[in-house]
């Protein structure tokens, strides 16, 4: 660039008209050039004022500010270029009445808040019809700014245009409120503010409002209607931005004109209310600037491996058994409450001016039958107006503070919910929830009443905690309020989780989820301490984020708080074990050989009886269930139905163990009887002959029959690989059988080609024959929900495996992208690789316990390094945690038994971490 061009100070705009100047007198006859070098100089300039913006947020930490800087930058950038496309390119030496322009800001920009990667949105407002002259101006800014990387939202219009469209549709109609003239005919700007003011307040208030809140709700819904997942959207998500702009919006249709500053004025919000309100915005608006500034994009989503970053540019730090990510997320979710309550405080002034719709009851006859049922007594501090109860007078806190429990309690009862102003009262009256309403017998009673119901539970339970009597009540709960804990297994706040354990469990109650948790509908209805199971699934984590176990510390939690409920003794008790073993179950059931008597043993050792087995499995189950989408799966229901089934004899007394050649007598007996219709006998002794004992004590009945057939059919028709493939819908799970000569590394191989193809292995049962032949029985996570494209895909995987077998591919010929996928989220973890070798889980194995850092291909990789150091694998049982991945592997030798001497231990357990290490799968942290 010439230096006479150099990039004056920023941002002064007559210096930087002058440099234009200079530039069109020494490139006017030369577009070409002229355009590269102002387009470079308006580069200069963006990049600057990012720049500076940047440095400004890290100084003041003020994202409001950063964003109002941003845009008061680009309304001097677009000045700028309107100037000299008016001036020197599109040139109209005695312009008409119709060549004129009004350049606008609408939409976000219209407010004067710029994130660094938001869209510019702009009106380029015209008298009457387009024209020649208009339609050039127009095209030249808008090929400016997208050639200086900008993502612009666009339209043309005249003033009649834009009124008759602001009338139909809602969306053109909330980009004009914040509409506001940049450059340009102020008379244009004038004519078209008065004629769309005076449209609002002609409009119809109720539907603006009605059509806004439905679409808030139908992209909450989109969301998962949730503000409490652990990656949220800062923008769309439930109680972002977008919440706050719908408010902004509300007022400003209701008030045209009208400024956020406005709002305490004109009784919408309080002055504290509002503090709140700019207190969310200035901290969503931080968050948002400085994502976008981390990510080098318009990022919206707070994922996991952006929070790491962000709570260091926010300075939090790690204290009281929180990581400094986990303090800044608990903010954030913090402020997203705020932003739910100021949502139902606005809807609440609407509702006292009738312009939101009330609540709608299903139908006319519920509503009549409402009417009839629900009688609240005449001494009572409460009515109920339009299925909502409400207080009688503002000082019913004050006079009676149970009646901030018994308002939940009533709501409960007659199916109703909470008018807005009730709401509002009980936030304003929390500091009467002290010790002396804790320890209230008639509080606890309409709590303990809450609590337990087989119906609406979780409803009233996230309003308690929403309006922060929750919290309050029990301050054990109120310390996990809002509390996330850093890691890809729990989709939502620990709160939000205790919560939907709740409301999983009275839907049991209620046979609402017969066919998915079979056996937990089955059984709950013949325990006798629900009160106690309700308890625990209430506050089973609710000593997460201190120092030592949770499992431990919960017990001691929910020790005092049943007393203080009024639970019994015994009932306390109960509830005081569970929390102390709710993860013991689902370690058994999925890490663990249930197959081995002795693992069903030390689960029974642990249960103790068979109410406990009861409230332990459904506690268990809907602890997994409500974790989040997904998470729960038909294979991990099936082990725990498994594990129950087996351990159910040994807690009732009906059960007395058989010498170990006894059961194996016992399982060839019955193997026997089940062929004998089938086969000869001289057949059925072969393949009995072909199993060792160990075979005939692990495999269950209904697998040795399929291994039989498959055997068969491989006699009958010799190959290098001979398998089967099974699919079950209910499990969610696909089962790979495969028959062929045993070799060294065959297990890493079947687990490679699985990786390669992207199947979740869950787990391996692993049989040598006496002959030297391998019967394995890889069990996938099901990937397509029709049966016979999911049979298909594990076909390809069964022939790619029988392909690698006889050499004619390898691994990275497959699809070696796999073993390379980008790991952007789990980057954002480290998980300490540890292994631990045991010989006492069972009596004929020795167990290996990995856990790592997931990745594409760990499976492969760990038998790999088992393979290389001659230890067979008999069965694996695989468990996913989000990021963690915990590996149980039950082995032999290479004798066939267990591996006893500590040089092998400790070679194996060197090697695997030496595996780790060199593959990244995680590093200590």
């Amino acid at each position: 660039m010439d230096q006479r061009l150099a990039v004056p100070p920023f941002f002064d705009p007559g210096a930087m008209r002058e440099t234009l100047d200079a530039l069109w007198l020494q490139h006017g006859d030369n577009t070409l050039a002229m355009r590269a070098e102002l387009l470079a100089l308006l580069k200069e300039l963006v990049k600057e004022a990012r720049s500076i913006a940047r440095k400004q947020l890290e100084a003041d930490g003020s994202g409001r500010r950063c964003a109002h800087s941003l845009s008061i930058f680009q309304d001097e950038l677009l000045r700028l270029i309107f100037w000299f496309a008016t001036k020197y390119i599109h040139v109209v030496e005695n312009p008409s009445e119709a060549e004129r322009m009004s350049v606008v800001a609408t939409g976000g920009y219209g407010r004067e808040l710029l994130a660094p990667g938001s869209d510019i949105d702009l009106l380029f407002l015209l008298p009457y019809k387009q024209t020649p002259w208009g339609e050039s101006v127009a095209e030249y800014i808008l090929y400016m700014l997208w050639d200086l990387g900008f993502k612009v939202g666009h339209a043309t219009r005249s003033i009649g245009q834009n009124i008759r469209f602001a009338k139909t549709d809602i969306t053109t109609r909330t980009a004009l409120l914040d509409a506001r003239p940049i450059i340009g005919d102020e008379a244009i700007w004038k004519k078209f503010e008065t004629g769309f003011h005076e449209f609002l307040l002609s409009a119809n208030q109720r539907e603006y409002i009605t059509a806004k809140l439905d679409e808030r709700d139908s992209r909450h819904d989109r969301g998962g209607n949730s503000r409490y997942k652990v990656e949220p959207d800062i923008k769309e998500g439930k109680g972002g931005l977008r919440d706050l702009h719908t408010l902004h919006w509300i007022a400003k249709h209701l008030h045209p004109g009208l400024n956020s500053e406005n709002f305490v004025e004109n009784k919408l919000f309080s002055p504290d209310e509002f503090r709140m309100y700019q207190h969310c915005e200035d901290f969503l608006w931080t968050v948002r600037c400085h994502l976008h500034f981390q990510a080098g994009k318009p990022e919206e989503r707070l994922s996991f491996d952006l929070q790491l970053g962000m709570a260091d540019r926010l300075h939090y730090r790690g204290r009281k058994g929180l990581r400094a990510v986990e303090r800044f997320m608990k903010h954030y979710f913090l402020i997203a409450k705020d932003v739910g309550d100021l949502t139902r405080i606005l809807c609440s002034s609407l509702e006292v001016k009738q312009l939101k719709k009330l609540p709608i009851i299903e139908n006319i006859a519920q509503k009549l039958t409402w009417r009839t049922r629900v009688r609240l007594s005449s001494t009572s501090d409460f009515r109920i107006e339009n299925g909502r109860i409400t207080v009688k007078s503002r000082q019913a806190f004050q006079n009676d503070p149970v009646n901030l429990i018994r308002m939940f309690a009533l709501a409960k009862r007659n199916n109703v919910q909470f008018h807005p102003e009730a709401i509002r009262l009980v936030r304003h009256s929390l500091k009467l929830i002290d010790d002396n309403l804790r320890n209230n017998a008639t509080a606890n009673r309409l709590f303990l009443e809450v609590l337990t119901s087989r119906t609406h539970s979780e409803i009233i339970l996230r309003r308690m905690n929403e309006a922060g009597v929750l919290g309050r009540f029990i301050p054990e709960f109120g310390q996990i309020v809002s509390m996330m804990q850093f890691n890809m297994y729990h989709h939502y706040t620990v709160d939000e989780h205790l919560i939907r354990t709740v409301g999983i469990l009275s839907a049991i109650e209620r046979g609402a989820l017969e066919s998915e948790l079979p056996l937990s509908t089955e059984i709950i209805r013949t325990i006798e301490n629900r009160r106690a199971l309700y308890l625990a699934a209430f506050l089973h984590d609710v000593a997460k984020g201190r120092d030592e176990d949770h499992s431990i510390a919960g017990a001691r939690v929910i020790r005092e708080v049943g007393k203080r409920l009024g639970l019994g003794t015994a009932e306390v008790g109960i509830a005081e074990w569970l929390v102390k073993h709710h993860l013991v179950m689902s370690q058994f059931a999925q890490s663990r050989d249930l197959n081995d008597p002795k693992t069903i043993q030390a689960f029974a050792n642990i249960a103790q009886s068979r109410e406990q087995l009861m409230l332990l499995v459904i506690l268990t189950a809907v602890d997994i269930r409500a974790v989040g989408p997904g998470v729960w799966t038909g294979w991990k229901g099936q082990l725990l139905r498994e594990l129950y089934a087996e351990t159910e004899p040994l807690v009732t007394g009906g059960y007395t163990a058989l010498p170990r050649e006894m059961r194996v007598k016992q399982s060839i007996a019955a193997f026997r009887q089940a062929l004998a219709d089938e086969l000869p006998s001289e057949e059925i002794d072969a393949l009995i002959a072909r199993q060792d004992r160990s075979y005939w004590l692990r495999t269950d009945h209904a697998r040795q029959i399929a291994h039989a057939n498959l055997i068969r059919k491989a006699t009958a028709a010799p190959d290098l690989l001979n398998y089967d493939i099974s699919t079950d819908a209910t499990t969610s799970l696909t089962e790979l059988q495969f028959w062929t000569s045993d070799r060294s590394g065959l297990v890493a191989i079947i687990a490679g080609a699985c990786a390669a193809a992207e199947a979740n292995i869950v787990g391996a049962n692993l049989t040598t024959t006496r002959d030297g032949m391998a019967l394995n029985s890889f069990f996938l996570q099901r990937t397509f929900n029709n049966d016979e494209e999911e049979i298909i895909y594990a076909s390809r995987i069964a022939q790619n495996i029988e392909m690698l077998l006889n050499g004619e591919r390898n691994l990275s010929q497959l699809n070696g992208r796999q073993f390379h996928r980008s790991q952007s989220r789990l980057e954002a973890f480290t998980v300490d690789p540890r292994v631990s070798i045991d010989n006492s889980l069972s009596d004929e194995l020795t167990v290996v316990e990995v856990t790592a850092l997931d990745r594409p291909g760990l499976l492969h990789e760990i038998a790999q390094v088992l393979s290389a150091e001659q230890v067979e694998i008999c069965s694996a049982h695989i468990a996913t945690f989000g990021e963690k991945a915990v590996d149980v592997f039950y082995v032999t030798g290479a004798n066939g038994k267990k591996i006893t001497q500590p040089n092998i231990h400790k070679r194996v357990r060197e090697k695997l971490l030496e595996a780790f290490e060199n593959g990244d799968t995680s590093k200590a942290s």
